[in-house]
């Protein structure tokens, strides 16, 4: 099952939250997003666990608790939609026409 967790520190490193959720049961994969122009943390990040049953508990016990000072907010992770591109080609926009 792949999890959301929510506002990270930004100084959190994916061994902290991984130590957090393996109290729980067995974590695969932790991600945390980096933002790509300044290379740090969005304060958001995913973990995956093999067992949902252990994932579960884990969101239970783990929304609203505190990890290097910050609240988490843990929740079952949705699914990526897509979204229209930013910038780049084909935008509006201009300057200004005297």
């Amino acid at each position: 099952m792949k999890i959301y967790v929510g506002n990270l520190a930004y100084s959190t490193a994916e061994d902290d939250v991984r130590k957090a959720f393996e109290a729980f049961g067995e974590v695969g994969e932790v991600n945390i997003i980096i933002d790509r122009m300044s290379g740090r943390s969005k304060g958001f990040g995913f973990v995956e666990m093999p067992n949902d049953d252990e994932a579960k508990t884990a969101m239970a016990e783990l929304n609203g608790t505190e990890l290097l000072g910050r609240q988490l907010n843990v929740n079952e992770a949705r699914p990526r939609t897509d979204r229209p591109e930013r910038g780049g080609r084909g935008g509006g926009g201009g300057g200004r026409r005297y």
